[in-house]
C-alpha cells in the first residue's frame, strides 16, 4: 500500500502503540481513579508529546546512537545513562509481561500462562522480521475491532446504570492514572528514534506525523475507555482481568468475541514487537559501551529481553506488571528529557522548555505509580544500576 511519508510514520507507530494501554491499562487506571480515568488521559498525551519531541531531536543530534541508553550517555554521562537503562529495560519488561498477559486473557483464557510465555517466545524469534510488512494490516485489523467494540457497547444499554453523583478521583488518582497509562503512547519511538536499519523520518515529517499520532491514539483510547466505562461501570471495570471482552458480553456481544481475539493478537504482537525490540536496542547499547560484557558472543540478545519478560510475567500479576512497567518507561522518559534539555540550540526541532515539561511530567507521574509498583520499580532501578557499575568496574580491573 503506498501512502505519503507522514501517514506512514503514523500508521508504523500506530502498530507499536494500540495494544499495552487499551488491553490493560483500563482496569488498573480505573481502580485509581475511578471514571475520572478518561480525563486523565490528557495529561498522559501531553507528556508523550513532550518525550516524542526530545527522543526525535536526540535522534537527529546522534542517528547512530542505540537508543535513549545512548543518548543519555552522551549528554549526562555513563552513571544517569545505566540508571536510564535500568528504567527502560524495566519498564520493556513490565509492560512485555502486561501484553503477554493480556494475549493470554483474551485470547487463550482456558490456558493464559502457556500462551503468554508462548507469544513473547515467539515474537521475540520471529517478530522483527515481521514488523516493517504487517504495519498497515495490523493498524486496519486492530482499528475495526476496536470500532465495533465501541459500536456495540454504546448501541446496548447497560444493565444496570449507577444512581447519584459520581466522586471525584482526587490528584492523587488522576495523576495516578495518567501515569498508568502514558504507556499507552509511548510507540512513539518507533518513529523517532528508528532501530538501525529502520526507516529515518525527516523533521518536517516528524513536525506533523508526532501531533497526528498522539491525537490520534488520545481519541482512539478515549472511545474505547468510554464505551467499556459506559457497559461496565467504574467499578466493575477495575475488577476485571479483560475489559474489553467483559464489555461485550455484558452488551450481548459473545458472539462477537473471536473476533475480539483476534483483534487482541495482532495488537498484542504488533507492540511485543517493538517492545522487545526496544529492550534489544538498550542491551545492545550495554554492550556497544562496555557496561555489559559482550553477551552476544554466548546467546542473541533477544533471549535475554524474553528472560526479563518472562520473569515479571510469572511473578506479578497482569495489573502489576503494567504498573510496573508503567513507571519504569516514566523514569527513563525523565532521563531522556533531561539529556535531551542539554542539547545545542542547532540540534533543535522543537524548543528546551518542552524537553523541560517533559522531564517535569515523567518524574511526577513516575512517582504517582501505584506503592507496589513504585517499590519494585525502585528496587529494579537500584539493583539493574548497581549490577552495571560492578560490571564495568571488574571489566576496567580484568
Amino acid at each position: 500500500m503506498t501512502a505519503t511519508p507522514r501517514a506512514g510514520a503514523v500508521v508504523l507507530a500506530l502498530g507499536a502503540t494500540l495494544g499495552a494501554g487499551i488491553l490493560v491499562g483500563f482496569a488498573p487506571a480505573a481502580a485509581v481513579a475511578g471514571p475520572w480515568f478518561l480525563p486523565a488521559l490528557v495529561l498522559a498525551a501531553l507528556t508523550a508529546l513532550c518525550c516524542a519531541y526530545s527522543t526525535a531531536d536526540q535522534q537527529r543530534a546522534y542517528p547512530d546512537a542505540a537508543g535513549g541508553y545512548a543518548y543519555i550517555r552522551n549528554q549526562l554521562g555513563p552513571w544517569p545513562a545505566r540508571i536510564g537503562a535500568s528504567a527502560h529495560l524495566i519498564g520493556r519488561a513490565g509492560l512485555a509481561a502486561a501484553v503477554a498477559g493480556a494475549f493470554g486473557a483474551y485470547v487463550f483464557p482456558a490456558d493464559r500462562v502457556a500462551a503468554g510465555l508462548g507469544v513473547l517466545v515467539l515474537t521475540a524469534v520471529v517478530g522483527r522480521y515481521w514488523a516493517r510488512f504487517v504495519a498497515w494490516a495490523a493498524v486496519l485489523v486492530v482499528l475495526a475491532v476496536l470500532g465495533v467494540v465501541v459500536l456495540v457497547c454504546f448501541s446496548v444499554a447497560p444493565a444496570a446504570n449507577p444512581v447519584g453523583p459520581v466522586e471525584a478521583a482526587g490528584f492523587d488518582g488522576i495523576m495516578g492514572a495518567s501515569g498508568l497509562m502514558f504507556a499507552a503512547f509511548t510507540g512513539f519511538e518507533r518513529i523517532t528514534a528508528p532501530v538501525r536499519g529502520d526507516r529515518v523520518f525527516s523533521p518536517g515529517v516528524l513536525r506533523v506525523a508526532i501531533p497526528v499520532l498522539v491525537v490520534v491514539v488520545l481519541v482512539v483510547t478515549l472511545g474505547v475507555g468510554a464505551a467499556v466505562v459506559h457497559q461496565l461501570g467504574a467499578a466493575r471495570l477495575a475488577l476485571s482481568p479483560a475489559p474489553l471482552r467483559d464489555a461485550l458480553v455484558a452488551a450481548d456481544g459473545r458472539s462477537l468475541l473471536p473476533l475480539l481475539a483476534v483483534g487482541a493478537a495482532v495488537a498484542a504482537v504488533s507492540v511485543l514487537i517493538f517492545v522487545l525490540g526496544g529492550a534489544r536496542r538498550t542491551l545492545l547499547g550495554l554492550v556497544e559501551n562496555g557496561d555489559l560484557p559482550n553477551i552476544r558472543a554466548r546467546w542473541p540478545l533477544e533471549v535475554v529481553a524474553v528472560a526479563l519478560a518472562a520473569s515479571a510475567f510469572l511473578l506479578l500479576p497482569t495489573a502489576t506488571a503494567f504498573a510496573v512497567g508503567a513507571c519504569g518507561t516514566a523514569f527513563y522518559y525523565g532521563f531522556t528529557n533531561a539529556s535531551a534539555r542539554v542539547l545545542l540550540q542547532e540540534d533543535r526541532t522543537w524548543p528546551m522548555r518542552t524537553a523541560c515539561l517533559g522531564l517535569g511530567l515523567s518524574v511526577l507521574l513516575a512517582m504517582s505509580a501505584p506503592a507496589d509498583a513504585l517499590l519494585i520499580t525502585g528496587i529494579g532501578l537500584v539493583v539493574g544500576t548497581g549490577l552495571l557499575g560492578l560490571g564495568r568496574i571488574r571489566q576496567s580491573v580484568g
